[in-house]
């Protein structure tokens, strides 16, 4: 059980609920912090003093008063309003992560939102109840407008819920839940759309896959590296100690790890090779690179998880109107681990290179033929393909956040395109599963090459774990099955609850 409010989210909890639906309660501390903002916002309402989207239109309509009777349908209205998102639906995943942050961010007591709010999300939560949420539309500024507005309109019995693929009618799915809708008061519509969830939401499940992929793709390179006949030499302690960035330490320190006990090693240690290629002796320095950017944008992500990013926000007696719903935050943050995993790709690609390159690859067959070369093209053409996907995200990693277009009649006059940013980083991510997944199938071919010597026990543990994935034919084959079978491996590797596994050689 995953308490809202009542203690500091962190990316995993989001990907416990968002992946694998643990379920949510709102704490009894945050229900009373929730009480006191909100009799702030009732008590300004009954001196009738101007407060922004509660008795205010909202946006370039900031100064038009609204009148009393009017306070409750202008709710419901920016919800229904500000439901223009297009283009493919977010994933499950996402949109639950959109809701538990969201959920959070309000039981923080900034909001003057009332605790049922609060409890509504979690309850579509703990009963699989998850709106149809299209991917497009959000500048990131007033936050991710368009998508909690799809989010929020169920919540009233507006709308559409994501069943089973397919987008069906609120009305029809609340009734079969039993779930009855919300009557929002004021300022809660406007609390409910106004955010930056949709950004925190992808960039927290990307950061704890990318965590789990670092990993394994170390892995893989030191099973790469030995099959290659390259030297550890460049892993040694030594090394790192006189240039001591974090993550090349840590990088560092598994690859020697993974080196130790190999036969293949031991083959050609007095051999006349002075030093490997980049792709090989660099692993450390840019692998641990995009370690160290992906704590960096973790750290970010979660001081966004435990924010309250609406406006306008209640501090103490005074409703103040800010800009917390500014995505810049995450935009840069998406943006910098997209070029980080874009240049990752490219290392990944040079070392699928290596394998099948004949001038390069330390005398294994051709493009690890079996059978005739030249009648037999083993795996040359997965080189192009992995060339193909580092091309794209080259296109895809020209960062978002450098663009902005006014909106609102130039009274939202900066935004910061972090949506955009984020939806470009899940497609840079599943070109480097690819990726990484062309580079091991490869890797394991390769070893099979390199017998009767064998690799280190660790690297030999990931080869039998690979192994029997791997089609048993001798020459040209249809090899698509056995790829996605190799990727659906690092999928199930990389989608687990990540455990900071660099903790262990810090």
């Amino acid at each position: 059980m995953i308490e809202i409010g009542g203690s500091r989210l962190i990316v995993s909890d989001v990907v416990k609920v968002a992946r694998y639906c643990e379920k949510v309660e709102l704490s009894p501390e945050s229900i009373v912090k929730m009480q006191k903002s909100r009799e702030v916002v009732e008590q300004i309402l009954k001196e009738e003093r101007a407060i922004y989207g509660v008795n205010t239109g909202f946006g370039a309509f900031a100064n038009v008063k609204i009148p009393k009777d009017d306070l409750l349908q202008i709710q419901k209205n920016i919800l229904l309003s500000h439901a223009c998102g297009v283009g493919e639906p977010l994933s499950e995943e996402i949109v639950r992560a959109m809701m538990l942050i969201r959920a959070h961010s309000l039981s923080l007591g900034f909001s003057g939102v009332r605790p049922v709010i609060v409890k509504k999300l979690c309850e579509f939560l703990n009963k699989g109840v998850t709106p149809y949420v299209p991917s497009k539309g959000s500048v990131g500024s007033s936050g991710d407008l368009a998508p909690l507005a799809h989010i929020a309109l169920p919540l009233i019995g507006e709308g559409y819920i994501l069943k089973n693929g397919v987008k069906v009618p609120a009305k029809e799915v609340l009734l079969e839940k039993n779930i009855d809708p919300l009557i929002l008061s004021e300022k809660e519509g406007l609390s409910l759309v106004n955010g930056t969830q949709a950004m925190a939401a992808i960039l927290s499940i990307v950061v704890n896959d990318v965590a789990n992929l670092i990993y394994l793709a170390v892995r893989v390179a030191a099973l790469v590296a030995d099959v290659l006949m390259a030297s550890p030499d460049a892993y040694e302690d030594i090394v790192w100690i006189s240039r001591p960035h974090r993550g090349q330490k840590i990088v560092a320190k598994l690859m020697k790890e993974l080196f130790e006990g190999s036969q293949i090693r031991e083959s050609h240690r007095n051999c006349s090779q002075v030093q490997d290629a980049y792709s090989l002796r660099c692993i450390p320095q840019v692998y641990g690179a995009v370690l160290d950017c992906l704590e960096y944008v973790k750290k970010i992500v979660e001081i966004e998880l435990n924010s309250a990013t609406d406006n306008p926000l209640v501090f103490g007696e005074k409703i103040l109107s800010q800009g917390n719903f500014h995505g810049e935050p995450l935009a840069l943050s998406a943006d910098f681990l997209a070029i980080s995993l874009s240049d990752f790709g490219n290392m990944v690609e040079r070392q699928i290179d290596r394998m099948v390159n004949p001038k390069v690859n330390a005398n294994l067959p051709p493009f690890l033929v079996i059978g005739d070369e030249g009648t037999n093209s083993g795996y040359m053409i997965w080189q192009y393909t992995a060339a193909a996907l580092c091309n794209e995200n080259k296109i895809l990693s020209h960062p978002a956040s450098v663009d902005t277009i006014p909106t609102s009649g130039y009274q939202e006059d900066h935004v910061s395109m972090g949506m955009n940013a984020c939806l470009k980083l899940m497609r840079i991510y599943e070109n480097i599963i690819s990726l990484v997944s062309i580079e091991l199938m490869c890797a394991t071919r390769a070893l099979q090459l390199r017998r009767p010597l064998k690799t280190s026990p660790k690297n030999e543990e990931l080869f039998e774990s690979t192994v029997p994935l791997i089609d048993k034919v001798s020459g040209d084959s249809f090899v698509q099955d056995q790829f996605e079978r190799i990727r659906s491996f690092v999928l199930e590797k990389t989608r687990v609850v990540m455990n900071e596994w660099w903790r262990s050689y810090e």
